[in-house]
C-alpha cells in the first residue's frame, strides 16, 4: 500500500476521494492487501470482510463518480471491534464462549455507518467480553502496542487501536464501558472519543454492563472522530471551524485522578497543561470528593451487572475463559439487589453534585491513564501485577463512565501518554470543538 495512504487521516482520504484523486476500490484493496501481508495483522484482526468491503467500495466509487457522495467519509474503509454484530460474519467478543456466534443483522451503528458510505474492513481483536483495560487476551489474541513490542496495547478495544496505529485502517470503532476506547487510544498515540451512555443505539452490540456501555471512534485526529461520530448517528458533524482555547475555563481534577501517576504520564500531562495555558486557556484546579465516592461504588455496580448479564453463559463453560477474567466476572456474585439499587440511587446524587461543582468549566482535565502499557509477559506470570495494573490502567477513565460524562483523549509529547478532557452528558459537539483547538496547541 502507498505509505502516504497508510499515514493519512480518514478525513484526508475522504477529501482525496472527493477530488477524484483516490478511487475507493483501489483504497480498500490497498488496505486489504496490507492486512494480508502485515506480520502482526493476525494479532490485530479477528477476521476481515473482503467481499463486503469490495462491494461497499464499488458502490462508493459509483456515488463519487455521480457526485452523490453521502458524507466526507463515503468510501473510506474502517475497522470494527469484534463485539459489533456483522450479518453473516462471526462476532465473538474475544471469547471462546461465543465461538462461531454469527448474527443475521448488522449492529445498529454499523447499519448507520454503512448507509453513510463507510466501508467495513473487518473485525478487530479485543479483551475477553470487553472486561479488561489491558488488552491481554490469551484466549484469542493480544494485539501489539505501538511503542513497546513487549507491552499490551490497552483494552478492551485493543485491536481497534492497533489497526489504526499500525496503518491497517484509517480509523476504528470501539466501545467504552470504563475506558475501553480511551486507554488503547492513549497507549497507541491516538485520539479516542467516549460518547455519553445512551447517545448511540447499542442494538446488535455484545454487552458488558449496559448501564455504562458506550460506543466511540479511535482515529488519528479530532476531525476524524467528529466525522465518525456523525456517521454513527447518520447526522451532520459538528462545526469545528474557528475553535479556540482563548477564554475557556479548564479544571484539573486533583483528587483520585492525580494519585500515584507515574513519571512519564505525569510529564506528558504537565507539558500538555502548559501548552493549553500558552494557547489561552485559563486552567484551575478542583477537588471533588464525590469522585472518590463514585469510584468506591464502581466495583459493585460494574461487576454485579456484568455477572448478572453473563452468568448463565459463563457457568455453562467456565473452563473456556482466561482465569483472571472469569474471577473478575464472578466477583459480582456477592452483591445483593438491595446494594445494587442503593448504589445506583447514590451514584445519581453524586452525578448531580459533580455537575454543579463543574458547571463553570468548559472541561475537566486528567491524565488518560496513570501508567504506561504494562509488560505482557509479566502480566501472564504475576497475578498480583495483573490485578494492580488492570485496576490502575482504567482508574482515571472510569471516572467519566461513573459520572455519566463524555470524554476525549489526545496524545501528549510523551509516547503512550494521553490527556483527557471530560464534559457533561450530551456535550460531544462542544467537546470536539474544544478538542480541535487543544489538538493544535499540543502538536
Amino acid at each position: 500500500m502507498s505509505g502516504t495512504w497508510a499515514n493519512m487521516t480518514a478525513a484526508e482520504l475522504g477529501r482525496e476521494i472527493d477530488k477524484g484523486r483516490i478511487h475507493p476500490v483501489e483504497l480498500v484493496e490497498a488496505f486489504l492487501d496490507a492486512i494480508d501481508t502485515h506480520p502482526l495483522a493476525p494479532r490485530i484482526y479477528a477476521r476481515t470482510t473482503p467481499a463486503r468491503a469490495r462491494g461497499e467500495a464499488m458502490a462508493a466509487a459509483a456515488r463519487a463518480k455521480s457526485g452523490l457522495r453521502r458524507c466526507l467519509l463515503d468510501g473510506v474503509p474502517i475497522s470494527w471491534k469484534d463485539l459489533f454484530d456483522t450479518a453473516g460474519v462471526a462476532t465473538e467478543a474475544g471469547s471462546a464462549l461465543l465461538k462461531n456466534r454469527t448474527p443475521t443483522r448488522d449492529a445498529a451503528v454499523l447499519e448507520a455507518a454503512t448507509l453513510q458510505g463507510l466501508v467495513c474492513l473487518g473485525k478487530t481483536h479485543m479483551s475477553e467480553l470487553a472486561f479488561s483495560g489491558l488488552g491481554l487476551n490469551p484466549v484469542t489474541a493480544t494485539p501489539p502496542c505501538l511503542n513497546d513490542d513487549r507491552a499490551v496495547p490497552g483494552g478492551s478495544s485493543s485491536g481497534a487501536a492497533a489497526s489504526v496505529a499500525f496503518g491497517l485502517a484509517p480509523a476504528a470503532i470501539g466501545s467504552d464501558s470504563g475506558g475501553s476506547v480511551r486507554v488503547p487510544a492513549a497507549w497507541n498515540d491516538l485520539v479516542g472519543l467516549k460518547t455519553t451512555a445512551g447517545s448511540l443505539p447499542m442494538t446488535g452490540t455484545v454487552p458488558l454492563f449496559e448501564s455504562l456501555d458506550t460506543i466511540g471512534p479511535l482515529a488519528h485526529s479530532v476531525e476524524d472522530c467528529n466525522l465518525l461520530l456523525a456517521a454513527l448517528h447518520g447526522a451532520k458533524p459538528a462545526d469545528l471551524t474557528g475553535s479556540a482555547l482563548t477564554g475557556l475555563r479548564l479544571a484539573i481534577l486533583e483528587n483520585v485522578a492525580m494519585d500515584n501517576v507515574r513519571d512519564r504520564p505525569a510529564k506528558g500531562f504537565e507539558d500538555a497543561i502548559q501548552r493549553l495555558g500558552r494557547a489561552g486557556a485559563r486552567i484551575d484546579r478542583v477537588t471533588a470528593p464525590e469522585v472518590a465516592e463514585a469510584m468506591a461504588l464502581s466495583t459493585m455496580l460494574c461487576t454485579a451487572e456484568a455477572y448478572g448479564t453473563w452468568r448463565e453463559t459463563i457457568e455453562a463453560a467456565p473452563e473456556k475463559m482466561f482465569p483472571p477474567i472469569l474471577e473478575r466476572f464472578r466477583s459480582g456474585a456477592g452483591y445483593t439487589a438491595v446494594d445494587y439499587v442503593a448504589g445506583w440511587r447514590r451514584l445519581h446524587q453524586l452525578r448531580a453534585i459533580w455537575a454543579e461543582r463543574t458547571a463553570a468549566f468548559d472541561a475537566v482535565l486528567l491524565p488518560t491513564s496513570p501508567i504506561l502499557p504494562p509488560d505482557a509477559g509479566k502480566l501472564m506470570s504475576d497475578s498480583a501485577y495483573y490485578v494492580s495494573e488492570n485496576l490502575l490502567a482504567m482508574r482515571n477513565t472510569r471516572i467519566g463512565n461513573m459520572l455519566g460524562l463524555c470524554a476525549l483523549t489526545l496524545p501528549t509529547s510523551q509516547p503512550s501518554c494521553g490527556i483527557s478532557f471530560m464534559a457533561g452528558p450530551g456535550e460531544e459537539g462542544r467537546l470536539l470543538r474544544l478538542g480541535a483547538a487543544a489538538e493544535r496547541a499540543l502538536r
